[in-house]
């Protein structure tokens, strides 16, 4: 408890990552970086498909890179590699299965960051908790006796399942057209076009429809799940019932507004209220990433946001790019 770092980072994505060494190639020391899983950029590791494209332009967004950290297109795998160097090669302290219950403002200048069994202090705090660390969840009741065929990422899955899955973006049709290859694979949205996806994903769909890899259901919501001997009987507003293996849900993530709000950041329209800098209302206390939905997923904007950040904290204002 006496120590005071510099600057902690809750999350350790890629704009936590960014934050943590744009700040120490700003000067800054004393940084420490918490992430509540195993190891860094767990929405990548848990919710890309393997050999997933990731791309520096985000759904035709052409973006800048502001700092020094030189991202480039890539896959789901070099992406890991790529972030895995960054920290090895930077004195950032990275403690993982550190999970953050709280954060609090003592007087004017320093944050008491609450975890299980230990609390440290800090100047500054960054958080930068993605949203697809709380996936949306169904607005229906999951029957218990089922949970375990319900699903979020690929994890669990089997080869020869019936699997339904739910959602109509980016990583809905990834997975669907993944699963197809060795299941029997359905995609349920409730919009009549998969539009929200990218092009070369719309592309992708189409053709495995059109080849009968999978089955669409668009323009149908579900409304309830039973348990039907073990399996998950799925109850539709404009078709029959149908029974499936598993259910895979990848309908987005959602802010952690519960947590927000207990460290006194306002929000707007379910989005945490900041400066151009990403200083919350609280002084000190910063938000960077998929948490801002300015980013929408974009790993170069979240970047950006930590050097933002980094230059705000160490100079007072954003410097330009050497």
């Amino acid at each position: 408890m006496g120590e005071i770092h510099n600057l902690v980072i809750i999350g350790a994505g890629p704009a936590g990552i960014a934050t943590a060494v744009e700040s120490y190639l700003q000067g800054i020391r004393n940084i420490l970086l918490l992430e509540k899983d195993q190891e860094p950029n767990s929405t990548i590791r848990k919710y890309y498909k393997d050999n997933k494209r990731v791309d520096k332009d985000w759904k035709g967004q052409k973006i800048e890179l502001d700092g020094r950290i030189y991202f480039v297109d890539g896959t789901k795998e070099s992406t890991l590699d790529f972030f895995d160097q960054i920290i090895n090669h930077h004195s950032v302290e990275l403690r993982t299965h550190v999970e953050v219950t709280g954060i609090k403002k003592i007087g004017d200048e320093n944050f008491e960051i609450y975890m299980a069994g230990d609390t440290i202090k800090a100047k500054h705090v960054v958080v930068t908790i993605g949203r697809m660390g709380k996936p949306n969840q169904p607005d229906y009741k999951i029957p218990v006796t089922i949970k375990n065929k319900i699903g979020f990422t690929l994890e669990n899955c089997t080869e020869g399942e019936k699997i339904l899955v739910v959602g109509g973006g980016d990583s809905a049709i990834e997975y669907a057209i993944d699963l197809s290859a060795k299941n029997d694979v359905v995609i349920c949205y409730r919009r009549g076009t998969f539009r929200r996806a990218n092009p070369k994903n719309q592309a992708d769909i189409a053709n495995a429809i059109m080849h009968n890899e999978l089955k669409p259901m668009l323009g149908v919501d579900i409304i309830g799940l039973e348990d039907e001997n073990g399996r998950v009987k799925v109850i539709f507003n404009d078709a029959e019932p149908e029974v499936y293996d598993r259910i895979i849900y990848a309908i987005g993530g959602t802010t952690p507004s519960t947590f927000l709000a207990n460290a006194g950041i306002k929000e707007e329209n379910g989005t945490p209220v900041h400066d151009k800098n990403y200083q919350t209302n609280i002084k000190g206390l910063f938000v960077a990433g998929d948490i801002t939905q300015e980013s929408g997923g974009s790993i170069a904007l979240g970047l950006n946001h930590g050097y933002a950040i980094a230059c705000f904290i160490q100079g007072g204002v954003k410097v330009a790019k050497e």
